[in-house]
């Protein structure tokens, strides 16, 4: 079982489904901290993905060995109607989960800037190329330099020095062993490409669902228009909105959440 923080709302209603939250490569539950507070009416737990938080001996040798860690965990809170929100990572385990899991809980769903999948064999191999060398950087070389070099990417380059090294600062816990485990078992080259699967199950299933995205995070949002996603934006954000302005992304989610 995946570690798990729960939150319990004393003002939840007995049949609202629980909110669970996924985070991101390098984060944990707690990244989710900032937005807890403004969803009080809401029971939420967040949970420590493979390699992560409390969960970091865990290890994971795929989606499919994710989605079921992820199923057990849910089973073993005794949580049987859920919403999944998922950021980045945990976006891309939360849609294979739907598409692919054992998810007849799943009552709602949003996605934080998670990629649904490539579409061509050349960007899926270039990709487990890419994701290959991260993880020996991460095997090989202390965490604060891999990090600097990790936060320079091109879908962070609206953080400022500061936000980087505030970053470099949380992340640095991690281990990087078994960062670049979880990295190369779940690295975008090996994951199927789920966006037309996503939307027919969604449909089929009458599950809301919502693509959350910052207003400066451009790539994110052309992914979302071509799965044709419902997408939301988050102002005065990048690609970790949550992050950037969590109230302003609690704003977006509570006015998905009147539509579950």
């Amino acid at each position: 079982m995946l570690a798990v923080t729960r939150y319990p709302s004393v003002e939840a209603d007995d049949n609202q489904p629980w909110l669970v939250f996924l985070h991101g490569l390098l984060g944990d539950g707690h990244d989710w901290d900032a937005v807890l507070p403004h969803l009080n009416h809401w029971s939420c737990i967040t949970i420590d993905l493979p390699g992560h938080g409390q969960s970091q001996d865990i290890s994971v040798n795929g989606f499919e060995h994710l989605s079921q860690q992820l199923g057990e965990t849910l089973l073993s809170c005794n949580i049987n109607r859920y919403i999944l929100i998922g950021y980045s990572l945990g976006g891309r385990c939360a849609m294979y989960h739907t598409c692919f899991g054992e998810s007849d809980g799943l009552v709602g769903l949003a996605i934080e800037g998670g990629n649904p999948g490539l579409n061509a064999d050349s960007e899926r191999q270039a990709r487990l190329h890419h994701d290959s060398r991260w993880a020996e950087q991460f095997r090989h070389q202390s965490l604060p330099e891999v990090l600097a070099q990790w936060y320079q990417q091109p879908v962070f380059a609206n953080l400022n020095d500061e936000s980087r090294q505030r970053l470099i600062l949380r992340r640095h816990h991690n281990d990087g062993h078994h960062v670049a485990q979880m990295l190369e078992s779940t690295s975008l080259g090996c994951q199927p490409q789920l966006g037309e699967r996503l939307n027919t199950r969604l449909k089929h299933r009458n599950i809301p669902f919502c693509y959350l995205c910052g207003e400066q995070d451009a790539k994110f949002q052309q992914i979302a228009l071509e799965n044709h996603f419902p997408l939301r934006i988050v102002a005065a954000a990048g690609h970790n909105a949550h992050s950037a302005n969590p109230e302003g992304f609690a704003a977006q989610l509570l006015t998905f959440l009147k539509e579950c």
